[in-house]
């Protein structure tokens, strides 16, 4: 895709550092002269934001390790982060910015994946592109959980024991798993020993991981919001300096976002109960996870079974790894799929309706002050039952609907190139205008 490398060294030092390790090739063919399509637009910033994020937690997680003692006995480990907080000299922000960042991570990868649904971003030949993507999707879920838990505060312990109990129903390796992860007969001080460890180490495999994951964009190159390929020289531009400073834009007014919620909100996206220490002998009225792992708790939720519960709602993860073998459809972006983008919109509302599910209790009226809606002895007026048809809406928009739009919708016409949009306006001038603005180009 990149074709030649441009990269002349100027010095004598960079010329001999080049023939023995080209580090600087490298990053110059990859981050600076790498011929990237010329119509990007807002949508594919997030990439490098994400990146940006990635920094941050680690930085800022590095800087917390130093301070966090990791003993679950008593209330040492919820006074650490107190300690954190009131003692160490800045310790309240590099937690505020660690504890937001994960909210605004998470935020980030959202629109980033659903851009890539949107415009095909995960068919051929990007299958492995999307595959490594969703790996760090469950890294980031795995680090998001574990980090939850380290504060043993009230909520932070409830999750714990919540989530674990949840892998021992998975049959024959569930109960060894979850015995590994409390490191005893329940979940205590050698578990937070064993959270604190694997959430320091997993950032790290995230970063492993999103070099793979770089590697395999430059591969076949970036994909469009045409989703046609580019087919000429006169398609792309070289990535500096226009998409480092379009990058560059968007991180500054993300991080005016990330700085709100630092200053002026920061523990809007937490919990209350959080703020006590972690007992045993009393729990939550309303045990909730983080926002960013709503949707798929309201899945959990919406099966009567626990062990069915629990697998639909890794499948409902799964299901993004065979995504590229389930569309059928030949055309990459949504732009010209009007049938399969109302679905995908549908799809997007179907999302939030679970968070908003997840969020609240699954007995709780969905309409107050109605108690109708009943069916033999169920009362269909509640957030399971919503949750349980937007959970059908959900698989079938995989399952079924992908499948069969490729098969059966008529797409718009597609155009040839990425140039042909962006010049096709020369053919509705007036005649004689295209002559007279060659001459005075």
């Amino acid at each position: 895709m990149s074709g030649h490398s441009t990269y002349e060294p100027k010095t004598g030092f960079t010329r001999w550092l080049d023939s023995r390790l080209p580090i600087v090739r490298l990053a110059w063919d990859s981050f600076v002269d790498f011929p990237t399509p010329k119509n990007l637009n807002y949508w594919w910033t997030f990439g490098g934001i994400l990146a940006m994020c990635l920094g941050i937690q680690i930085a800022t997680g590095v800087v917390l390790a130093m301070h966090y003692v990791a003993v679950g006995t008593g209330d040492v480990a919820f006074n650490s982060v107190e300690h954190i907080m009131r003692d160490v000299n800045g310790g309240w922000m590099i937690r505020f910015v660690h504890a937001n960042g994960a909210s605004m991570f998470f935020l980030a990868v959202y629109i980033h994946m659903l851009r890539g649904l949107y415009y095909g971003s995960y068919k051929a030949p990007r299958e492995i592109l999307w595959i490594l993507g969703c790996v760090i999707y469950l890294l980031m879920m795995a680090t998001g959980f574990l980090g939850y838990v380290l504060p043993w505060g009230q909520m932070s312990y409830a999750g714990a024991v919540v989530i674990t109990n949840l892998i021992g129903a998975l049959p024959i390796v569930g109960k060894a798993i979850t015995t590994w992860l409390w490191g005893g007969a329940a979940v205590g001080a050698p578990t937070l020993n064993r959270f604190f460890s694997l959430h320091y180490l997993l950032p790290f495999m995230i970063a492993g991981v999103v070099v793979l994951h770089i590697w395999a964009l430059h591969v076949p190159g970036n994909n469009n919001p045409t989703g046609v390929n580019v087919k000429s020289k006169a398609d792309t531009i070289p990535f500096h300096p226009y998409y480092t400073v379009k990058d560059g834009f968007a991180m500054v007014a993300f991080l005016i976002l990330f700085a709100v919620f630092v200053f002026f909100l920061p523990d809007a996206l937490g919990h209350v109960d959080n703020y006590e220490p972690a007992n045993p002998l009393k729990t939550p009225a309303h045990i909730v996870p983080e926002w960013y792992f709503l949707p798929f708790y309201a899945i959990l939720r919406a099966i009567p079974d626990k062990l069915t519960g629990v697998l639909m709602m890794f499948g409902s993860i799964g299901l993004l790894f065979v995504l590229p073998w389930l569309d059928t459809s030949k055309v990459r972006s949504m732009r010209y799929r009007p049938s399969a983008k109302l679905y995908f919109c549908i799809f997007v509302l179907v999302a939030i309706g679970l968070g908003f599910c997840g969020a609240n209790e699954p007995d709780q009226k969905l309409i107050p002050g109605v108690s109708g809606f009943q069916l033999l002895d169920y009362n269909l007026n509640s957030f399971v039952w919503l949750s349980r048809l937007l959970t059908t809406y959900y698989f079938a928009y995989f399952l079924v609907i992908t499948p069969l739009l490729g098969l059966t919708e008529t797409p718009l016409a597609v155009p040839d190139s990425i140039s042909t949009p962006v010049l096709s306006g020369a053919a509705a001038l007036p005649k004689g205008a295209t002559a007279q603005a060659e001459k005075k180009g």
